[in-house]
């Protein structure tokens, strides 16, 4: 299947600090992706490259086959990439379907003197915008819940939310920055099934962040692992789990090191959360 991203050689510094160290990805259209590694690895700084929020000091970033290249945040969303965030982002005080409303702006045409003047053109997007919003909100399982604040809404319909806000702008990739983060397991398992739908059903291909180690190998074709802003392993969640260096990366090299005692025992894999 075609890449729909490549990431070539990107490397990102802060100063003296690699956050990001010629790290090459390539994400296959319609599938879902995760990216993995432990606390400070470079997994966000490596979307917000991605997405334009830092300029890559070396590589580049290819989408659909036309480099993203010293290309603002907002314009990059408009050829077909939005994100949510570790920390949720949105509009405390405006309602859900207003939030849904903000991430429709990429694609609306009118000028802002025909919300002023009333134009009729104006009025009809307006209207469709609307009816679009509320599509959303059906999809994302927040029907009934459109006029109700972000900041009174339950954590979990929050996170939906701001997945329902990245779709507004009719992404063609969509990165969810450890969308399950601070849920029970109910509501973990409930959004798993529904990033599935996002994919099969809108044809959204999904690059993941995420801590929750039995959801990543549930949920995941293929399992990119940093650490240290590098790309140490590749590959399905069997050979992720198996992997030695990942092992390494996330319980320590003692791990991978059996002592003479127990050195005919089964090595250890990835534990699942």
């Amino acid at each position: 299947m075609a890449s729909i991203l490549s990431a070539r050689g990107v490397t990102k510094r802060f100063g003296g600090l690699v956050a990001v160290d010629h790290v090459n990805v390539e994400i296959e259209e319609k599938s879902i992706h995760a990216v993995i590694g432990p606390n400070g690895a470079g997994k966000t700084t490596f979307f917000n490259c991605i997405t334009g929020f830092y300029p890559i000091n070396e590589g580049k970033v290819i989408f659909r086959g036309e480099p993203l290249v010293d290309i603002p945040p907002d314009q990059i969303t408009r050829r077909g990439i939005s994100r949510t965030y570790q920390n949720i982002r949105l509009f405390a005080n405006m309602t859900a379907i207003e939030n849904i409303l903000v991430g429709q702006e990429p694609h609306l045409k009118s000028p802002w003197f025909g919300a002023v003047l009333g134009l009729p053109a104006t009025r009809k997007e307006e209207e469709a915008a609307h009816e679009e919003a509320r599509r959303i909100i059906r999809f994302v399982g927040l029907q009934g819940r459109g006029d109700i604040l972000a900041k009174h809404m339950a954590y979990g319909d929050q996170r939906r939310l701001e997945i329902a806000r990245a779709l507004a702008s009719k992404p063609k990739l969509l990165l969810l920055d450890e969308p399950t983060a601070g849920m029970n397991p109910n509501e973990t398992a409930s959004l798993t099934h529904f990033i599935r739908q996002i994919r099969d059903e809108l044809g959204v291909t999904i690059i993941l962040i995420e801590h929750d180690m039995r959801l990543v190998m549930d949920i995941s074709e293929l399992i990119t692992v940093l650490d240290y802003g590098q790309k140490i392993a590749e590959g399905t969640p069997v050979e992720i789990q198996r992997n030695t260096k990942v092992i390494e990366a996330y319980l320590g090299r003692g791990a991978t090191n059996p002592t003479a005692e127990d050195d005919k025992a089964e090595q250890p894999e990835l534990p699942a959360t």
